[in-house]
């Protein structure tokens, strides 16, 4: 297993260069330098070339990039021209709430789907199973941005219960205990996870029923009761594994939407801020932690699937 580890680290790293390379080369065609920003429209051509020189943004693409690379092992993300602050301290001040926005819907996703995926499994084709079903579906097919206007429409304006616009407290904790202005992006990001979650385990367990050894379980007088937490619950959840690592990334882009929609000071709502001022630094470093997700959960539902599953460890 530590050879199969190894191997899937040293490709998660190429596969992170390769990445970082392309970003740089397509942000640095658009947008090759900050002079204009910084020194204004007014600046005549012989002050944006000694800006340039002086700040090295007149190397060769591959110097600049390799320059960027260095500062990136060292922990430096780049600099804000627009916000006249580093990238490292515009994050610090948002990761926080990002990953609480992130973290508490995806914990609420897994703790409601996977039981209910395994319920309409084991309650195939009934009554409950297909309102589930078609519940499922609509929010699946719904995009994020036309489920946080129903939810606010709804439960903000409509009937006042719960605030319009998420907390806007630069305290994590403040933001955890305002449930009356964090319920609503909660529950937008949770319901359409619970949507993708609970149809691939209902699939999942669907299959499982259908083994073998479900049924001589069965056959040897074992109770259902033990036939589904023994045998079914265990075997179904495989997959949801890699799928709540490859759904890492999918947070990261919910995030920016309903950071967006509900005003909801993190990560998602700088990097469309940064998107109307063309501050390429932070598009960069955001575009770059989204692969850095990709990789990780990938690495991460490998790792978990050899602990989980003794016959990934045995090939």
């Amino acid at each position: 297993m530590t050879a199969y580890l190894l191997r899937r680290i040293g490709t998660s790293i190429i596969v992170l260069i390769g990445i970082s390379i392309f970003i740089f080369l397509l942000l640095h065609a658009i947008y090759p330098t900050p002079a204009r920003d910084v020194l204004g429209l007014r600046a005549n051509n012989v002050q944006v070339a000694a800006w340039n020189k002086e700040n090295g943004f007149d190397d060769p693409v591959i110097v600049q990039y390799l320059r960027y690379m260095r500062g990136l092992l060292h922990g430096n993300l780049g600099y804000s021209y627009s916000e006249n602050q580093s990238v490292n301290s515009l994050f610090a001040e948002r990761v926080a709430r990002s990953a609480y926005l992130s973290g508490i819907s995806l914990l609420l996703a897994i703790v409601i789907a996977l039981p209910l995926g395994i319920f309409q499994a084991v309650k195939r084709n009934t009554l409950g199973d297909n309102i589930a079903t078609s519940l499922a579906f609509i929010l699946y097919s719904m995009p994020v941005f036309f489920l946080g206007i129903i939810l606010i429409q709804v439960f903000a304006i409509s009937f006042p219960i719960f605030n319009f616009e998420a907390s806007q407290s630069t305290n994590v904790f403040v933001v955890i205990g305002d449930w009356h202005s964090m319920f609503l992006p909660v529950l937008t990001l949770t319901l359409l996870t619970i949507a993708n979650f609970s149809r691939y385990m209902r699939s999942s367990s669907i299959d499982v029923l259908a083994q073998d050894y479900i049924k001589v379980a069965r056959a040897k007088g074992l109770p259902e009761r033990l036939v589904r937490s023994r045998h079914l619950v265990r075997n179904a959840s495989l997959p949801m594994i890699t799928l709540i690592g490859l759904f890492l990334p999918a947070l990261l882009a919910g995030n920016l939407i309903i950071e967006t929609l509900f005003n909801f000071q993190g990560l998602g709502l700088l990097f469309y801020n940064s998107l109307g001022k063309a501050d390429y630094p932070v598009l960069l470093a955001y575009t770059l932690i989204g692969a850095v997700f990709v990789v990780i959960g990938n690495l991460a539902a490998d790792f978990a699937l050899t602990v989980a599953d003794p016959r990934i460890r045995l090939a």
